[in-house]
């Protein structure tokens, strides 16, 4: 067995601006570590992985780097990262790079997208493909969604008896079905025949279309609308549906709903990360992750839903609720940060308060999915969470609300509504 992570690149994760400046977007810490972490640690549970490779086409990265080194150390499985030369889409990069999969000879392998979060049940999906279908069958994991946000995502139609995919529809324009596609994916190196079908099918259609700039390449190719719909209703391509959470992490907003999601399972998985309520510590309410290196003044209240990054400092009377605080961040006495991402190195005055307007899911529907809201509407800024850069300073006794505020700001007076460039 083996398993491929999807990173992307540069080019993509702009939703995510200005926290995927700094650091690549997978990279990014949800819940005290970093998102595709959760993915590596998922895969390494599996029994019989041997190998997990990381896709994309950032550039070596020093921060990649660091985190390839220590997921290795700390997990005890080889992770390497393979380089595409440009985009080529989720199914073109895994065919680039074919070879590197198969080698040694895996007899499956598991394809995610780094930006999801869930509590991948990839030994149920294996389970599940030996109990559905042959050995050569393929398997999608889907959740339900509800009726009018399952139009975002890729559209699942399966037999109810058998769940063999009859039909699958990419971010349909109508009701297709409430059973949308994760983007976690079981394969068999059969995949890659399917997945060739297509290169020659683009590599004809170019040749046709000679005066199509070049700008166009056969190498990109998308899984979703190139290869299942074609193998939809053919007997080989089954769904997996999962009861567990799951979310896309798009936006920031996002991302602390998936930290909430993550530190709710941590109970479970990882007690050891949750803060607990000791004497002479701060008050912690529901669940907080703090990096061992953070000093906390125990007049300071954290929680529900808090994540704080190493070497951060917290002053006297603090309030956080539903933000994370990255590394080397310090909160002066008695600020109030709500719905907030505290960027690297940032710096928060005494009294000041730094709001944000959440983002969740509709908590009164259990199929509700997080909307992945455009920035502007009517040309005004969206009310969502508050994000600040790196290297932000935000003075004593200022209320921000609502904004976003791009890195190495030093701001005078309070913003509300606003992107500060």
């Amino acid at each position: 067995l083996k398993a491929v992570i999807l990173i992307g690149g540069p080019q993509k994760g702009t939703r995510f601006r200005p926290l995927s400046f700094e650091v690549p977007k997978p990279l990014f810490p949800v819940a005290g570590v970093p998102m595709v972490q959760h993915h590596v640690e998922a895969c390494a549970k599996v029994p019989g992985m041997k190998e997990i490779l990381l896709m994309g086409f950032y550039q070596p990265h020093e921060a990649l780097s660091r985190f390839l080194v220590s997921a290795q150390q700390e997990f005890k499985i080889p992770i390497r990262y393979l380089q595409e030369y440009a985009a080529l889409g989720t199914g073109g990069g895994i065919y680039h790079f074919r070879d590197q999969i198969l080698s040694g000879g895996a007899e499956a392998f598991f394809v995610l997208n780094a930006d999801v979060c869930s509590e991948f049940p990839l030994q149920e999906m294996l389970e599940f493909r030996q109990q559905h279908g042959d050995m050569h069958s393929f398997v999608i994991l889907g959740t339900t969604a509800n009726r009018t946000q399952a139009l975002n995502y890729g559209c699942i139609v399966a037999n109810a008896d058998t769940q063999e995919v009859q039909h699958y529809v990419e971010k349909p324009s109508t009701f297709v079905s409430e059973i949308i596609n994760c983007g976690i994916y079981l394969f068999t190196p059969a995949i890659f025949q399917h997945i060739g079908e297509v290169f020659q099918r683009n590599q004809q259609e170019l040749a046709l279309e000679e005066s199509s700039n070049g700008w166009q390449r056969a190498e990109v190719i998308r899984l979703e609308q190139d290869v299942f719909t074609a193998l939809a209703g053919s007997g080989k391509l089954y769904v997996y549906k999962t009861e567990g959470f799951w979310s896309q992490i798009k936006s920031a907003g996002s991302a602390i709903y998936a930290s909430r999601l993550y530190l709710n399972q941590y109970s479970k998985s990882h007690p050891e990360r949750l803060a607990q309520n000791k004497p002479g510590g701060p008050v912690i309410r529901g669940n907080v992750y703090i990096h061992p290196t953070a000093s906390i003044d125990s007049t300071a209240v954290l929680g529900p839903n808090v994540s704080i990054g190493e070497g951060v400092t917290v002053g006297a009377g603090v309030r956080v609720r539903e933000s994370i605080v990255l590394h080397g961040a310090s909160l002066h006495d008695h600020t109030c940060v709500l719905n907030t991402i505290v960027g690297w190195d940032s710096t928060i005055g005494r009294w000041a308060r730094v709001e944000g307007t959440p983002s969740d899911p509709n908590p009164n529907d259990p199929y509700a999915k997080i909307d992945s809201e455009t920035l502007f509407r009517d040309g005004r800024l969206t009310p969502s969470i508050t994000i600040l850069g790196c290297s932000v300073t935000i003075p004593a006794e200022v209320v921000i609300l609502n904004s976003i505020v791009l890195p190495h700001k030093e701001l005078s007076r309070s913003y509300k509504n606003q992107i500060i460039l």
